[in-house]
């Protein structure tokens, strides 16, 4: 059998138990460390189903049960001994998601290549079909897409079902727009195509947006998988645009409107992913706590900073200011665990860092060795960063206000 997933695809092969009778994991000397991020991780590969890990979980980590251990019996192997005879596993590290393997790899780019078929790479050539035409290809791929991540789930393969649900969840403003153009109730204007719904801001998308939105909150509470939340982050990046559009009665392209609505609403977008972290963390159920703010992060967090880079000034206090967010940009997503912000926070504070070299040696030939040394004091400050990280990571968030601080310990 496929040691993967050896319920679903029969093979030849030998037997994950059979392997393991061969070595000496089942001696009853060995034990292992576990903790509930484990039972999360084999929940996400399957092994096991959420109801059951739950209920195991409880019975081990319930207090007066043998398995439970104190924080001073977790304490690291150097500060007390390892009892002769009773091997100990390493801890595994925490898994916030599934890992990219191959297999995922293969599953993310083949949902990405139909998920980017109906939307993004959509073409005139669907209008042959007419409008009905498309109506009844968008329901039957999303009605299928739905059954088959059903099936995928009941297989517990999560991160597949994950794919095929999103995918669903993005036929939904083609199925919105072949309706309401079948029925003569879209709007007459320029952007009367579907194509332009990617390419546009257009406050007729509306209905498209609102429709996506609802479709999405429908599927998340049946399917739970949070690769579904992509769509959403997006969907609600296109309707704050196309709502600010309209109540400013902009039409065409403005660019520094453009720009400064997605530094605002990065900023609210990153606002909802804190209070859905939040709510994530507070919550008892294995399904409830997965990482459903990530998406939400990812985009709020690119929008505000590309809001924020894009914006000129000559002021050089303005440039220092910019530096200075940057920083806080670090410290943030190394006090609450969300490496984007420190990720982008750094990509601005060299930035700034190029900046002044440039201007201290402009037209001079130590320009090219001070960005070397600049270049290699980046590295050398991510090799400390890397050292003293957890250490880090437990300063800043004891700087966190007191609702923030699960966010940290998530």
């Amino acid at each position: 059998m496929n040691n993967e997933h050896p319920e679903t695809i029969p093979s030849e092969e030998p037997t994950q138990w059979e392997i393991t009778q061969a070595e000496d994991v089942f001696l009853p000397s060995v034990r292992v460390r576990l903790g509930w991020a484990d039972i999360e991780a084999a929940v996400e590969r399957g092994a096991i189903v959420p109801s059951e890990a739950h209920a195991l979980w409880s019975s081990w980590a319930s207090p007066g049960s043998d398995q439970r251990v104190s924080a001073a019996e977790l304490a690291p192997p150097a500060a007390q001994p390892v009892p002769t005879g009773v091997p100990m596993a390493p801890m595994p590290g925490l898994a916030s998601g599934p890992a990219f393997s191959f297999t995922n790899t293969l599953y993310y780019f083949g949902g990405m290549l139909a998920i980017g078929a109906m939307t993004l790479f959509m073409t005139l050539g669907w209008e042959l079909f007419g409008a009905w035409g498309v109506f009844a290809l968008a329901v039957g791929y999303m009605v299928g897409a739905l059954l088959v991540a059903r099936n995928l789930m009941l297989q517990r393969l999560r991160t597949p079902a994950g794919v095929l649900a999103t995918l669903a969840v993005c036929l939904v403003p083609l199925a919105t727009w072949a309706l309401q153009s079948g029925l003569g109730f879209w709007p007459e204007g320029a952007n009367d195509n579907y194509r332009d719904y990617h390419r546009f801001i257009d406050w007729r998308w509306l209905t498209l947006e609102l429709a996506t939105l609802a479709a999405a909150v429908v599927m998340l509470r049946r399917f739970r998988l949070p690769f579904m939340v992509m769509p959403v982050a997006v969907t609600i990046w296109y309707l704050s645009m196309d709502v600010a559009h309209m109540l400013m009665q902009k039409e065409g392209f403005d660019w520094q409107f453009t720009r400064d609505v997605s530094l605002v609403f990065g900023l609210a977008t990153c606002a909802i992913a804190v209070w859905v972290d939040l709510r994530t963390l507070a919550s008892t159920h294995p399904l409830n706590r997965q990482d459903f703010a990530f998406w939400l992060y990812l985009f709020g967090a690119i929008m505000f900073w590309c809001g924020l880079s894009l914006r000129e000034s000559d002021s050089e206090i303005n440039k220092f200011i910019y530096a200075l967010i940057n920083v806080g940009l670090v410290f943030l997503g190394a006090a609450i665990g969300r490496r984007v912000f420190t990720v982008l926070g750094a990509i601005g504070v060299a930035s700034y860092l190029g900046y002044l070299s440039y201007r201290v040696f402009e037209d001079s030939l130590l320009f090219p060795f001070a960005l070397t040394l600049l270049g290699l004091g980046v590295v050398a400050l991510g090799i400390w960063w890397q050292r003293r990280e957890a250490a880090i990571h437990a300063k800043l968030a004891g700087w966190l206000p007191a609702a923030l601080k699960p966010l940290a310990a998530g």
